[in-house]
């Protein structure tokens, strides 16, 4: 509710998602509760907001995951317990589309891989120049951080609240990532 309630108020892309995009975001489409279809089961990655977002004649297509108090689930480990062979197919895809050599540490968060996966995939089917993963966080004590610090070090990142950080994929994309931390006026 956090998430919408910022998005609606912003009538545009929020201050703190252009902080992590750059100066002169402008809103194309946002879509709440966007699903998207991985390979590997039935269940889709189900983005809280997609936004298709242009900053310096660039398109982003933007996935946002939004947190207030609640987890990302479960590890990568508790998520491949007793693994079928769709999570394998699934977890393998996601490696191949982020360029990952190795499978995910197993105390690292599913859910930041799939949403980011979500992202790329999105990209790719509207053709945009660039992708993101946002965590939109309305927590005022930053809960969570750790997670996305360590999804992101695995990544090879070094990351601080409130910027984006580049890296290259295999589809010859930039795909930004960044925690935006939202007001507490919308909690």
């Amino acid at each position: 509710m956090a998430t919408a309630l910022s998005w609606e108020e912003a009538k545009g892309v929020p201050n703190e998602i252009s902080e992590i995009l750059g100066e002169g975001a402008e809103l194309l489409l946002a879509i709440p509760e966007h699903k998207v279809a991985l390979p590997g089961g039935a269940r889709e990655s189900q983005c809280d907001v997609f936004a298709l977002i242009k900053v310096l004649n660039k398109v982003y297509a933007v996935a946002v995951e939004a947190k207030v108090n609640e987890p990302f689930g479960p590890t990568i480990g508790e998520w491949m317990q007793n693994a079928s062979t769709g999570k394998i197919e699934r977890i393998g895809y996601i490696c191949d589309l982020l360029g990952l050599k190795t499978l995910p540490d197993e105390h690292l968060r599913y859910q930041l891989f799939h949403r980011t996966a979500a992202a790329i995939l999105e990209a790719e089917r509207f053709g945009t120049d660039n992708t993101a993963m946002i965590i939109q966080s309305f927590s005022q004590n930053h809960k969570w951080f750790e997670d996305f610090y360590n999804f992101s070090k695995f990544l090879g990142l070094e990351v601080r609240r409130g910027t984006g950080y580049q890296l290259s994929i295999p589809n010859q994309k930039s795909l930004t990532i960044g925690w935006a931390v939202g007001s507490e006026e919308f909690i």
